[in-house]
């Protein structure tokens, strides 16, 4: 039997072991008070009042995730992450605990959920979401004294090493190409909606929210002040801020440029003949009722018929995105440059997608790490005929030396006799 306390995260926790049944219970960021709880927790358990042990203890898991999901998620999460949420709880966790107590769920429980899960075929990211939200929810648990520990922390390592792992899609120039002169025959005013992820990467909904208002065009397509603010998110039927919570500047390509362009001024004539003053506000890709653009009906009226029409395999409209980032990298792009554009948390997540697709095939890396051996490498002044000129020496003398040439531009090993007698047989 015991009583005792422990800091965590700036709190004080009073744990009970009784007999093997455990009670764990966050007093607040007083020790004292963390201490006079455990005086009397022992007190009581001396007398055999065992009423600490019965608060709480069983909970089962499926009833606190819906308490989590209430107090937490709904409160600081958006709808579509809500909604990933839901979908893991009531795939891969409620099955095996949904009835189950929090203090039942042990470690080995743990790792043999995944493993079966694993056995089902499922992806590795897939595994990696279930253990990171089932991992969330034991924290809480923790937080909310109703468990001492949490046992699904540390176990990214135990997922099966062979599951299957996303890697990002993406269409090559002439694919793509074909992809847009394949929705220009289908729909001849559709092609600038796919064109915009396609040099931009913005997300779907990032898209079907943008406004005229959200456009940077510059003066020319030579002006470097080109871009697209990517302010918002259209996420389960409203507008939301962008995946990453905070808005970002996108750069705006010169073809992008001309064909939004085009269409702002076929949109502002239509608008003051209507007798309205501008279209800042006005959504930049409306459905015909102006409201947001539906993604099941974009897909399957134009996506669709266009990936057949175009004789390619099938893709996601979100791979638009994949290609923008792919065709970046391969031109060069740093991926400082493409986690920016893509508006990613950090350089870690590009990399994680699209590190696999920066140049590595191209021999020419190695090549520029041997010396330039196309030209004399060992020019001397003895290599020069009695008809050189003054002019042809110093050409070769700039050759021969210099930063960055083969021999170094300090006029001392040059011209040995510069040094003190005693280095002279050094040099």
């Amino acid at each position: 039997m015991g009583v005792k306390i422990r800091k965590r995260g700036g709190k004080w926790y009073v744990f009970v072991n009784y007999h093997g049944r455990r009670k764990a219970k966050c007093v607040g960021t007083s020790r004292a008070l963390a201490e006079q709880v455990r005086r009397q927790l022992e007190a009581k358990l001396a007398l055999g009042d065992l009423g600490v042990l019965q608060e709480g203890e069983n909970i089962a898991f499926g009833q606190y995730a819906d308490r989590w999901l209430k107090q937490h998620a709904e409160l600081h999460c958006k709808s579509s992450t809500i909604r990933g949420y839901k979908g893991v709880l009531e795939r891969y966790l409620r099955p095996q605990w949904g009835n189950v107590g929090l203090d039942k769920i042990s470690r080995d429980g743990v790792k043999d959920l995944f493993t079966k899960l694993a056995a089902r075929g499922l992806s590795a990211n897939t595994l990696k979401n279930a253990l990171i939200v089932l991992r969330v929810i034991l924290n809480a648990a923790v937080d909310d004294g109703l468990i001492q520990a949490n046992p699904a922390n540390k176990m990214g390592r135990f997922l099966p090493a062979g599951a299957a792992k996303f890697e990002a899609v993406a269409l090559t120039r002439d694919e793509a190409n074909n992809f847009l002169e394949a929705v220009r025959l289908i729909a001849e005013d559709q092609d600038l909606l796919f064109l915009t992820p396609l040099r931009t990467g913005m997300r779907w909904g990032e898209v079907a929210a943008l406004r005229w208002g959200d456009i940077q065009f510059g003066v020319s397509e030579d002006d470097q002040n080109r871009f697209i603010w990517v302010r918002r998110n259209w996420v389960d039927g409203k507008f939301t801020t962008p995946k990453s919570k905070k808005a970002r500047r996108v750069d705006l390509s010169r073809q992008l440029r001309r064909e939004l362009l085009n269409r702002r001024d076929a949109r502002m004539l239509s608008t003051y003949l209507d007798g309205r003053s501008g279209i800042s506000e006005e959504l930049v890709f409306p459905s015909e009722a102006g409201t947001p653009l539906d993604h099941a009906n974009v897909y399957s009226r134009y996506f669709l018929p266009a990936i057949e029409r175009a004789g390619l395999r099938h893709f996601r409209i979100h791979d638009l995105r994949h290609t923008f980032a792919s065709q970046l990298l391969q031109d060069g792009a740093s991926l400082a440059y493409v986690r920016d554009q893509l508006g990613h948390s950090s350089i870690s997540v590009t990399v994680d997608l699209y590190g696999h697709l920066v140049p590595s095939a191209n021999i020419a890396w190695v090549d520029r790490l041997d010396p330039d051996t196309s030209r004399q490498q060992n020019a001397t002044p003895a290599q020069l005929t009695a008809n050189d000129s003054s002019e042809e020496w110093t050409e070769v003398i700039e050759e021969a030396g210099g930063p960055g040439r083969s021999r170094t531009a300090d006029q001392r090993f040059r011209k040995p006799l510069l040094y003190p007698t005693e280095l002279r047989g050094l040099i």
